[in-house]
């Protein structure tokens, strides 16, 4: 499959160019972690390496795993781990994110992230093609099952982060406490100041104690077609 190669903040990657490509969920769910040290991360669902990659380069005494089942993007994602010079601390694991028991350690990360399929099958019009249907749409990997992944990850006090559709909050919520991932912050993303939210961000502790702090709304655009100060922060503009 043709690929381009883009270039975000001090990271090179390659993508394929008619399959999945990372979009600005990606970028806003790095920028929304905030942890002092990390000595092992996960990104789950990595697709071509991009939030993984990031957080590797945010936090560069860590080692990171990233996880991906579809062979094309895993593929890309070894590549670009090479591309960026992180083949010393950086690892893929090219992998179904429900069969990860046995495969990688229990408790063994600070930090676990994921920007997952978080449309059920019968919802939405499906992509064009499998790669992108797999990577948006939940065929492959249920909310249940990435939670799940996720704690068995993390040590005590360990912190996941994903971003998710703001129509299955409550399920969300549900599902992370039932895998003993207590949310803490939960901020909402919205395209301007007179739209709905269209994703949430959430972080959430293993084994932590009940109290969730809701942070005030990210807006991705000034006026059309201009991101806010904010965004452009994040993509290293300003």
């Amino acid at each position: 499959m043709p690929t381009t190669l883009d270039y975000i903040r001090d990271l090179k990657l390659y993508q394929n160019r008619s399959g999945y490509r990372f979009s600005v969920d990606a970028l806003l769910l790095y920028a929304f972690v905030h942890m002092k040290h990390v000595h092992c991360a996960a990104d789950l669902g990595t697709g071509s390496g991009i939030i993984g990659l990031l957080i590797a380069k945010k936090y560069r005494k860590a080692k990171v795993l990233l996880v991906e089942l579809q062979e094309s993007l895993a593929l890309l994602a070894e590549e670009n781990i090479r591309l960026n010079g992180l083949h010393d601390r950086v690892s893929l694991v090219s992998a179904d994110i429900r069969d990860i028991r046995g495969r990688l350690e229990p408790q063994s990360c600070d930090l676990v992230i994921s920007n997952p399929p978080f449309r059920k099958p019968a919802t939405g019009r499906l992509s064009e093609g499998e790669e992108k249907a797999v990577a948006r749409h939940e065929l492959k990997i249920s909310l249940p099952d990435l939670a799940a992944s996720a704690s068995y990850l993390l040590k005590g006090r360990g912190r996941f982060f994903m971003v998710f559709h703001p129509d299955r909050l409550i399920e969300v919520i549900d599902t992370l406490r039932a895998h003993s991932l207590e949310p803490k912050r939960l901020r909402f993303v919205h395209n301007d100041v007179r739209s709905v939210s269209k994703i949430f961000m959430v972080e959430a502790v293993k084994e932590g104690r009940p109290g969730l702090k809701l942070e005030t709304p990210l807006f991705l655009y000034e006026r059309q077609g201009v991101y806010t100060d904010e965004v452009k922060k994040m993509y290293g503009d300003r």
